[in-house]
């Protein structure tokens, strides 16, 4: 390697055998693995290998897989939270470098896809970034792509290859039953008017409990000023949906709202 190179922490690589297949499977993951990679992993019952990733002196990405993904159907995740560009960057250079090593079948495990909010141009001379980085992911080599909880779910469609799109609200169920709220004590919210449909989805499987929708007006970008509620919190648990938690204010100020609105609990 050379002495340009700066070493981060490494990455893992785990492989797992496949059913009818005469080569293992492997699940990847970039250096410091997430709770959920490694989750993943344990829950299939496959070891995590290695991947290096160097820095150069100028910031240049440098991967090497540590073991033979040769034939194999290889699983890289890697969420595109920030910093987004580094992560993006190196899940793109993982899927060349899985291409190049002669990798069966590449699915990209995105649990954050960054740059999804850029699913549309809103206003003239905007860029469709999440339609760029669907492009660049393929164009890399990926066969297959796996999200959760897109910010929307057209965002599929700017994709050339096959997108599995899984939600986290099985998850929330699971928790909310857990508590042991009783549903008419229940009511959802939207923290704003995009997202009703979202809510009034979940809100159905709380046994159609009612709905509130937080009415409030952007300043700027990454910034959220709540204005009204629209809808019924007296007294009850309010439980807010929303696909994003980006600086938090818009989940923060809306909690502030509920509250002035007599929720018992947001």
């Amino acid at each position: 390697m050379p002495p340009c190179c700066s070493p981060t922490t490494s990455a893992v690589t785990a492989a797992a055998a496949s059913p009818g297949a005469s080569r293992s499977g492997g699940l990847l993951r970039r250096s410091r693995p997430a709770p959920a990679a490694v989750e993943i992993a344990s829950y299939l019952g496959l070891e995590l290998g290695k991947i290096t990733i160097k820095r150069f002196a100028d910031g240049e990405i440098y991967v090497q897989l540590q073991e033979s993904v040769r034939g194999c159907d290889v699983f890289l995740v890697q969420p595109s939270c920030p910093p987004a560009n580094e992560n993006l960057m190196e899940l793109l250079i993982m899927i060349d470098a899985c291409r190049r090593a002669s990798a069966k079948n590449i699915t990209a495990v995105i649990p954050y896809f960054g740059y999804a909010r850029a699913d549309r141009k809103s206003q003239g001379r905007e860029s469709i970034a999440a339609k760029l980085v669907a492009n660049m992911i393929t164009e890399a080599g990926a066969n297959r792509v796996l999200v959760c909880d897109l910010h929307s779910s057209q965002a599929m469609g700017y994709f050339d290859i096959p997108v599995d799109h899984v939600y986290g609200q099985p998850v929330i169920l699971d928790y909310l039953a857990s508590k042991t709220i009783c549903s008419d004590d229940l009511v959802v919210v939207s923290p704003d008017v995009g997202g009703v449909a979202r809510a009034r989805a979940f809100a159905k499987k709380l046994s159609d409990a009612p709905l509130a929708i937080v009415d409030k007006r952007r300043q700027g970008h990454n910034v959220a000023e709540v204005m009204n509620l629209i809808g019924d919190v007296r007294g009850k648990v309010a439980v807010m949906m929303d696909d994003m938690i980006d600086t938090a204010g818009t989940i923060s100020k809306g909690a502030e709202l509920l509250h002035q609105e007599g929720a018992r609990e947001v």
